[in-house]
């Protein structure tokens, strides 16, 4: 007997319409992860605190852990799997700015929505986005680096 509870979503992902069967309750990470295959945002704290699985949803950093897959629809979603060879990943190699790797795709994800949304940001704008993520590591200073040089860029 099929569930009736099941539900067919279209969602935009990384520029790509998908067509996806799911249940009303489920978060976008994971409809992203399970249902997708794009394991590049990360279960963390799943409550929204760390910030290992942002994505940009029409831009935006948002934690998928707390959204509901279903909120994402009509919305274009993009994760860290679509800003292949972007500036904000060059960057973050460049200057180290990771150690795990964890956090690094949460990060990058931020970054480049601040270096779209404010690319003149100064020090203060850059450590106050970068609060909303967690790097248990401490690489927080080579994140500030790279992100600076990419505003720099500008």
């Amino acid at each position: 007997m099929p569930e009736t509870n099941k539900k067919v979503l279209i969602l935009s992902v990384n520029d790509e319409d998908k067509d996806i069967v799911f249940r009303p309750a489920d978060t976008l990470l994971g409809v992203l992860r399970g249902k997708l295959g794009l394991t590049g945002a990360k279960p963390g704290c799943l409550n929204g605190d760390c910030g290992a699985c942002t994505v940009l949803v029409d831009g935006i950093p948002m934690k998928s852990c707390i959204m509901l897959a279903i909120e994402a629809e009509g919305h274009k979603v993009t994760t860290i799997e679509g800003l292949i060879n972007t500036k904000t990943q060059a960057s973050f190699i460049k200057h180290f700015a990771f150690q795990c790797g964890y956090c690094t795709p949460g990060f990058i994800m931020v970054c480049h929505s601040l270096a779209e949304k404010q690319p003149h940001a100064d020090k203060a704008v850059i450590k106050e986005w970068m609060q909303s993520n967690i790097c248990r590591c401490t690489s927080y200073q080579e994140i500030e680096e790279a992100v600076a040089s990419i505003l720099a860029e500008e």
